[in-house]
């Protein structure tokens, strides 16, 4: 803590930080502990009990979180003929082929939250997918992000559809709205990740899975969860 700031220095000592708290007592104590002048994201850290090294135990997916980020979220189709059009009529914002791969590519455009392609455009996004890869853009069939169903998939997207990947320590962090959001909001969304989570372990994993459970602001310190607290519809 010595190189955070005063306010979050005093947020941290308001509370118990050390203590498993129930959800119950997570989602109340957690408004309390924003401080920044504008409305903060709420995030979710999860350890869980895999080996990402492994690769029958990586765990990816992605959730419709119900009440959405709180955001409204940008959405770049690559796609050509008639369903250059159907994703123009869902409510892409950004739609095109050649074109707008050599855009990002030549001019270094990213002004989009979100990719999706259709499966025969997918020749001319690689070009790119050293540009899309790192920032967490490039679409991938494995989340539905590579697909002729456009209408569907930007639908989702524009709703909440969030994408969610453990890390090489075995930590999957999502966001799941603003603190501005009415608590149950919050809640729903929280427990629309935990179910996620829970449908995505792999039947190679043994032991506790979900072991520790924080939830935080943009810039407030973390609340721990006790992961017995959370009542999930998968368990």
């Amino acid at each position: 803590m010595a190189n955070r700031g005063k306010k979050y220095r005093e947020k941290k000592q308001s509370y118990e930080s050390t203590r498993r708290h129930s959800m119950d007592e997570a989602m109340e104590i957690l408004p309390r502990l924003a401080f920044a002048k504008f409305d903060e994201t709420v995030d979710v850290a999860v350890r869980l009990g895999v080996d990402p090294k492994r690769a029958d135990q990586m765990v990816r997916g992605t959730v419709v979180l119900p009440h959405g980020l709180g955001k409204q979220v940008r959405v770049a189709v690559f796609a050509k003929g008639e369903k250059e059009r159907e994703a123009r009529e869902a409510g892409a914002d950004f739609v095109g082929g050649e074109d707008l791969a050599a855009k990002i590519k030549d001019e270094g455009w990213l002004a989009f939250d979100k990719a999706v392609a259709t499966p025969d455009m997918m020749s001319v996004v690689g070009k790119i997918g050293k540009i899309l890869g790192p920032r967490g853009l490039m679409p991938n069939p494995k989340v539905g992000t590579v697909t002729f169903d456009l209408k569907r998939t930007i639908e989702e997207l524009k709703s909440g559809k969030t994408e969610f990947r453990v890390d090489k320590v075995g930590n999957v962090h999502v966001a799941i709205g603003k603190i501005s959001f009415d608590r149950n909001k919050l809640q729903d969304n929280f427990l629309a990740l935990l179910d996620a989570l829970m449908r995505a372990k792999p039947p190679s994993s043994k032991g506790t899975y979900v072991r520790n459970i924080a939830l935080s602001t943009t810039m407030s310190p973390g609340v721990k969860i006790d992961p017995s607290s959370v009542r999930t519809s998968t368990r």
